[in-house]
């Protein structure tokens, strides 16, 4: 009898790891090939540039690693340290923009890492109604018009449109709550090809998608967890979103899910996708960077 639970407990082990591998997709053991002495020190977030390099985002400093998707090291830049070094976003011109969720800032820099462009006031806070401060900001999105939309959301609670020169437009949201149109925690955000910006609104365990004239037009609930990570949309639409809590990548179009990858481990606060379709996601609790590759 003994025997027979030992083995039951053993079968149940071995089935819970297939489960974690199962599907579609496979966590590399390991990847990127950093020089002597480095290490991926608190990777928050993580983005593509349009050459297909992957760019880290980092809670230490140099605050930048650009890798390629085989694993092999480029270089570091970025030797100001951040407060809390949030988010990443490369746009389609290759211009980078990061986000520091404590200082209040995001910066755009150029392709060489030349700083050109700078919204939000250091170490200032603005409230809701702020149109040149934010509070917590965490994501960042570029429009195919230049716009630029911020998701300002861990101590505000709204999404801040720009045009491309860093004037103000509008707000969308601004309360704090669960209605419709209101936010509890917008950590990430990306405009698809109609136009719409989907917003995930973590701590309401549900994603808002609006026009971009602020209209709500409808929400998504069906998530293993909370949205609190990141998103990626691909050209065709198809979302990717990282749940932080269960360590899992939903993949959706339309509101509805085509694939879950489970088990990748890691706490996925960060997540980009690569020319070939491999996801990469971040963890800046767990310090590490992984590469997801599909079978």
């Amino acid at each position: 009898m003994k025997k027979a639970c030992m083995l039951f407990v053993l079968l149940a082990a071995v089935v819970a790891g297939a489960f974690a591998q199962a599907g579609n997709w496979q966590v590399l053991e390991s990847w990127g090939q950093l020089p002597a002495g480095l290490a991926w020190g608190g990777a928050s977030q993580v983005s593509t540039t349009p050459e297909g390099q992957i760019v880290v985002f980092r809670r230490a400093v140099p605050s930048f690693f650009v890798l390629n998707p085989d694993g092999t090291f480029v270089k570091s830049w970025g030797e100001t340290p951040y407060r809390l070094a949030h988010g990443i976003r490369i746009d389609k011109d290759g211009f980078i923009w990061a986000s520091d969720n404590s200082d209040n800032l995001i910066q755009k820099f150029s392709p060489d890492g030349k700083l050109v462009m700078t919204l939000g006031k250091k170490g200032m806070a603005g409230d809701n109604m702020s149109q040149d401060a934010f509070d917590g900001p965490a994501d960042v999105f570029v429009a195919p018009s230049g716009d630029i939309f911020v998701a300002d959301g861990y101590r505000n609670s709204r999404v801040v449109q720009f045009s491309k020169d860093g004037k103000f437009i509008k707000i969308i949201g601004g309360t704090k709550g669960s209605e419709p149109g209101q936010f509890n925690l917008p950590h990430a955000l990306v405009i698809d090809s109609k136009g719409r910006l989907i917003v995930a609104d973590a701590e309401n365990s549900r994603i808002q998608v609006f026009d971009q004239s602020g209209k709500f037009l409808e929400q998504w609930t069906n998530f293993p967890a909370k949205p609190r990570g990141a998103l990626y949309i691909t050209a065709d639409d198809t979302l990717y979103v990282s749940h932080v809590d269960a360590e899992a990548i939903t993949i959706m179009k339309d509101g509805k899910v085509l694939d879950t990858v489970k088990g990748v481990g890691g706490r996925p606060h960060g997540m980009t996708l690569d020319k070939q379709g491999n996801i990469y996601i971040t963890s800046p609790l767990n310090m590490a960077v992984k590469k997801i590759v599909k079978k």
